[in-house]
């Protein structure tokens, strides 16, 4: 079968087109292209894995798809050419639009998707499952876990998928009969999608992050002129087409003008989610309790509760946002208010989110290691009044200038470390001087206990020592648990 057969029914094709005319070029052999590799195989496509890395891993997979007949190449320059006979190509999600493969591929002419917009292609016309989905700058994971749970509690059949860490390949092609997905959806994820048609989303903030893959132009959209408003056009994209409901924050208006700018179904409505009292077609608070004025036949006037400000562990104003936008998701699923409040209530998250690990001589020691980017960070500061803050990493390109003229007053003192620490110490320099500061320039591991150690001595009684670093972790840590143990650390060896 020739090339132009395939042409004519790739840009539509669904789980049921003619896969075996097809030659797919996945690129990369990670988690997400793996899976994707694996299910183009189910399809019946010939598949050719590339991938620069010929590490043990990448090795064991190659193994694998091979023993199901794909065609896998390792190693240095592996990725350098594509091959002429290609009818797709399938991206990991980290690769920059200006990668040459991809590059060669957007100058034939040949579609390029991503393992999500594989995963929703692979489940039409007749494997269908409602996907809950969820982006943001910050929350993402923390909000899609409590969806999850929430669904369960309702006694729904359902899986936290995507960015999260489980490929959504995996669900589609799971024997799991699933009534409806929780799924996470980063800016990289979005940017390969073209078709998603989901039954609700939320984009939970719009912050600097990421700014460095942005910076690559190959990847903007039609019109854009800056990183981050390429950046904030990929998260646009998870409301396009969006069936049921568009959730939004109400104390980020950016998230609600993407809302606006949408094309979705006819019908679909816009949920907002504030931590202040809801108007119509909002979640809120009031009194300590969460409550619903969107999902009622009543909206106009009365509320329904759905939680309990103590429901939320923890219950940081951010997290507390996180959970309304999880219940307005579950709710236009038609969750009801107690499900939500059992959710919240079974579910613990793991460790290095906001979590305390040691108090000594009135003085609090919090890991929220998971902070990785300065409105992260500023969220966490947020919930404490009397702050030695512990920083530094690889800032991905952002400024740490608004988060410290917004926190300046709550902190004590900073210490800083990482590649990026002059960043943040500039920031302090500029915005908090009277503020003491510490840069450590050791990129060792001992670095952190010599934080630490000059952390706990600037802190008294009812100050937080806090790890919020608003940076990445792999200038130092093999990933941000890594960095939180080492902070554990460091706090067990305090003395007094």
């Amino acid at each position: 079968m020739g090339r132009w057969s395939v042409k004519s029914w790739i840009a539509n094709a669904d789980r049921l087109s003619p896969w075996p005319q097809a030659k797919v070029v996945v690129a990369g052999l990670g988690t997400s292209g793996f899976a994707a590799a694996d299910g183009l195989i189910d399809l019946g496509a010939r598949v050719l894995v590339l991938d620069d890395s010929a590490s043990d891993t990448n090795a064991e997979k190659a193994k694998v798809l091979e023993m199901l007949d794909a065609e896998v190449r390792l190693g240095p320059g592996a990725t350098a050419e594509l091959p002429e006979d290609v009818d797709l190509v399938v991206t990991s999600p980290g690769w920059l639009p200006s990668a040459p493969l991809l590059t060669q591929a957007r100058l034939r002419g040949i579609p390029i998707w991503g393992e999500v917009e594989l995963a929703w292609r692979m489940s039409l016309p007749d494997r269908q499952v409602p996907w809950l989905a969820v982006t943001g700058t910050n929350g993402k994971t923390t909000t899609v876990g409590m969806l999850e749970s929430m669904l369960t509690a309702a006694g729904l059949t359902t899986s936290a998928v995507g960015n999260v860490g489980r490929p959504i390949i995996e669900a589609v092609l799971d024997e799991v009969s699933y009534d409806v997905l929780a799924v996470e959806l980063s800016s990289f994820q979005l940017h390969w999608t073209n078709s998603l048609s989901l039954h609700s989303a939320a984009v939970l903030n719009i912050a600097p992050d990421h700014l460095e893959w942005y910076a690559d132009r190959a990847g903007w959209p039609t019109g854009i002129s800056d990183p981050m408003s390429a950046y904030a056009a990929d998260k646009a994209l998870i409301y396009e087409r969006v069936q049921q409901s568009c959730v939004y924050n109400v104390a980020d208006p950016a998230t609600e003008r993407l809302v606006e700018n949408a094309e979705v179904v006819e019908g679909a409505r816009a949920i907002g989610f504030t931590l202040g009292v809801p108007g119509p077609s909002m979640l809120g608070v009031v009194d300590d309790v969460l409550v619903d004025r969107a999902f009622i036949s009543q909206r106009h006037d009365s509320a329904v509760e759905i939680a309990k400000v103590a429901d939320v562990v923890p219950n940081a104003p951010h997290n507390i946002a996180n959970a309304l936008a999880a219940g307005a998701l579950a709710r236009s699923f038609g969750v009801p208010p107690q499900a939500v409040a059992q959710g919240l209530q079974r579910l613990r998250f793991g460790d290095h989110r906001i979590q305390t690990i040691a108090e000594r001589n009135g003085v609090r020691y919090v890991d929220d290691s998971k902070a990785t980017n300065p409105h992260a960070a500023a969220a966490s500061l947020a919930a404490f009044d009397s702050v030695v803050w512990v920083a530094g990493g690889q800032a991905k390109g952002t400024s740490f200038d608004e988060l410290v003229t917004q926190v300046g007053d709550k902190l004590r003192a900073v210490v800083v470390l990482g590649v990026d620490r002059e960043v943040i110490a500039a920031a302090i320099r500029r915005h908090a001087p009277e503020v003491p500061l510490l840069v450590i320039e050791s990129g060792d591991h001992g670095a952190m206990r010599q934080a630490v150690q000059w952390a706990a001595s600037r802190a008294s009684s009812g100050d937080v020592v806090l790890l919020a670093p608003g940076c990445a972790s792999k200038d130092m840590y093999s990933d941000y648990a890594a960095r939180g143990d080492d902070f554990a650390a460091a706090v067990a060896e305090l003395t007094g």
